[in-house]
């Protein structure tokens, strides 16, 4: 090849070479965003990100779930600019966060009540949280215990990834009891996502499985909830939350690095302003901004 012809060509690498390099800071400049986590949050920040890319056309924000555990990670790791979680980040992962620079700051951006969703078909309405935890250890195993038909249950949660799953763990089964070690059944079916939960329950007449309220439909029946025997029994629904009366209730997360960018900022901002929250209630969940 002519000597011209060599130069030519390396002049024509190293410019691709150059722009290589350079693709990360364009992509740090650009207005894109990675958001990730929570199965459970999935709907809510889709119609957020919705909303909020008619206001910021030149914006571009994707959100991808598998489990607020997954974001979290993603976070530390650099991967996402935010990350989705139904439940705090622990004092490992901040360790973590903290070894790789990573300063996670925390947003409480909605509120969520846990729905316990059987069949349709299931006769069953109403139950205790003792009774839950009883279903959910394995220790009652067939629903005519509980006055239902003569059928063994089929126990459905969340995998151990999830947020979801160490919420109802550490507040139902363990009823916030730091020193107790109630654990699913072994027989539990770890479902990858709540709607594989939904999907379930749809179509098992014995199943009974947890899930964010926001994802009860017609296929379900979400049952009422007595805090112990004798209390009153709360059907998962907004008003109940706010009001404080339903007993599984949790408030949902973001985390950023630091302070974010400037475009995570403005997210941000529109999330937590009473137009963003007034999402929350569209699709379910509950504001954490309740407006007079």
């Amino acid at each position: 090849m002519p000597k011209r012809s060599l130069t030519v060509v390396s002049a024509a690498l190293l410019l691709i070479l150059s722009w290589f390099a350079s693709a990360p800071a364009l992509a740090k400049n650009s207005n894109s965003l990675q958001v990730k986590g929570s199965d459970t949050m999935v709907n809510l920040v889709q119609a957020w990100v919705e909303e909020y890319m008619k206001k910021e056309p030149q914006a571009f924000i994707a959100v991808t779930g598998g489990g607020s555990g997954t974001g979290l990670a993603a976070l530390i790791n650099g991967t996402c600019d935010i990350a989705v979680s139904s439940r705090q980040i622990k004092g490992q992962e901040r360790e973590l966060a903290g070894k790789k620079g990573v300063t996670p700051t925390e947003y409480k951006v909605a509120l969520d009540g846990l729905a316990v969703v059987v069949n349709p078909a299931n006769p069953v309405s109403q139950l205790t949280l003792d009774q839950l935890v009883d279903i959910f250890t394995g220790k009652i195993k067939n629903w005519k215990e509980l006055g239902g038909e003569d059928l063994n249950i089929v126990i459905l949660s969340r995998e151990v990834n999830s947020g979801t799953h160490v919420y109802f763990k550490e507040h139902v089964l363990r009823k916030n009891d730091a020193k107790s070690t109630a654990e699913f059944s072994s027989d539990a079916l770890m479902m990858p996502s709540s709607q594989a939960i939904a999907d379930e329950v749809k179509n098992n007449r014995s199943a009974v499985g947890y899930y964010g309220m926001g994802y009860i439909g017609k296929d379900h029946k979400a049952v009422s909830v007595a805090k112990a025997e004798g209390s009153p029994h709360v059907f998962p629904s907004v008003e109940r939350v706010i009001a404080g009366d339903y007993p599984i209730s949790r408030p949902l997360f973001f985390y950023v690095n630091g302070q974010g960018s400037e475009d995570v900022k403005k997210f941000m901002d529109f999330i937590l302003s009473p137009e963003g929250q007034a999402i929350v209630t569209q699709v379910d969940f509950v504001p954490i901004q309740i407006k007079s």
